[in-house]
């Protein structure tokens, strides 16, 4: 056997190698992202057009499965509240326990603790609220929600008289939406105008993480598939090159 075949099969044996490891490490981290994914998040449909124009009716969102007690002001949630109705429901959190909540400033806009915030998902020119919202003291381990559809999301502001002033409980939280999901709008962006407050913005979800190990396992397994398809096939050209009679000069 000459060292030209040698080095052809060895270049061949290693290239073979490198394909199936791409492909098997393509695998782990394909299946292992949507294993992760479906741990951590839960697809929801949103029923109403309360969040518009964040989310609309009908829109498919992801949520991360957290505890009641990780949620912040600002953060789009999944809850459950018994005397709102018996469907999960998805608001914004505006204000928690302690704070003291009223609507509106002279530019229309909410407080929260004598601070005025800024709500850039609202459409532009609407007030916060429009019936208005008295100073309102949160119990101590509840949330007020408001919808980003100020002008018809039954919310808080439309449970006042309520036992908590309008609030729920922290327990009745069951996930916090990361992304819009169909159609593909992308993650929901940070509401910086609840910075400033004391606790801050809660911190994103994995989701990008885990759409990143999906793709980057998809382009793996398809790359090491490709590549070992072509060395197969050229090692089988040169394998039969190798077989052909010497020609009669």
């Amino acid at each position: 056997m000459s060292r030209t075949r040698r080095t052809d099969e060895g270049r061949g044996g290693l290239g073979s190698r490198l394909s199936n490891l791409a492909v098997a490490l393509g695998c782990v981290l394909f299946l292992g992202g949507f294993v992760w994914g479906a741990l951590v998040y839960q697809p929801y449909t949103v029923p109403t057009a309360s969040m518009t124009p964040t989310i609309d009716a009908g829109d498919r969102v992801l949520a991360e499965r957290i505890d009641g007690s990780e949620v912040r002001r600002g953060d789009v949630v999944v809850f459950s509240e018994q005397s709102w109705g018996d469907l999960p429901m998805v608001k914004r959190v505006v204000a928690v326990g302690g704070d003291r909540i009223a609507c509106c400033d002279d530019q229309g806009r909410l407080t929260v603790n004598g601070k005025a915030v800024d709500e850039p998902y609202l459409p532009e020119g609407v007030k916060a609220s429009d019936t208005g919202i008295p100073p309102t003291t949160v119990p101590k381990g509840r949330l007020f929600l408001l919808g980003d559809e100020r002008s018809t999301s039954l919310d808080s502001s439309a449970h006042l008289d309520e036992a908590g002033n309008g609030s729920v409980p922290r327990s009745a939280v069951d996930a916090r939406v990361d992304a819009v999901a169909w159609p593909l709008d992308g993650m929901l962006e940070r509401p910086t105008g609840f910075a400033d407050l004391p606790g801050g913005l809660s911190d994103p979800g994995p989701l990008r993480l885990v759409v990143g190990a999906i793709g980057l396992g998809a382009v793996l397994i398809l790359g090491g598939a490709a590549y070992g398809s072509f060395a197969k096939r050229g090692s089988r050209g040169q394998q039969g090159r190798r077989r052909e009679p010497a020609g009669v000069h």
